[in-house]
């Protein structure tokens, strides 16, 4: 494990996500990673699963997939300049405000989508 966040060795995959500020605390990331929200080099990561420089790591987290690689595996959590040095982010951009909004609006009193209904809605949003 990386010796008071240096930068060498290996992390954990839980503690990497929220050192970097990918999350807003460990535990929402190892709860993504129990979840199956995140995958190391393509591969779904346990909490405890260790990164190192040169991995990538794909976080589906606030409706937004996160694609980075590791530059720098930090133990503890560092300032935005710093984080921003120990990855490389390869994300897209980001939905406009008018292009999230138009996915998955539906009457209000409409009921649940039915199943068909449902998968539209995810293909929609680029789910799989």
């Amino acid at each position: 494990m990386a010796d008071e966040g240096t930068g060498t060795g290996t992390v954990r995959v839980d503690a990497w996500i929220w050192s970097v500020r990918l999350t807003k605390t460990r535990s929402i990331a190892a709860t993504a990673c129990r979840a199956g929200h995140v995958k190391v080099n393509g591969e779904r990561a346990k909490p405890a699963q260790p990164v190192r420089a040169g991995d990538e790591v794909r976080l589906f987290h606030a409706g937004r997939e996160r694609i980075v690689v590791v530059k720098r595996p930090v133990s503890k959590r560092v300032g935005a300049p710093v984080a921003a040095e120990c990855l490389i982010d390869n994300s897209p951009p980001p939905p406009t405000p008018v292009e999230a909004a138009v996915v998955g609006i539906r009457d209000r009193g409409a009921g649940r989508p039915t199943k068909r209904e449902r998968r539209e809605i995810e293909t929609l949003r680029g789910r799989p």
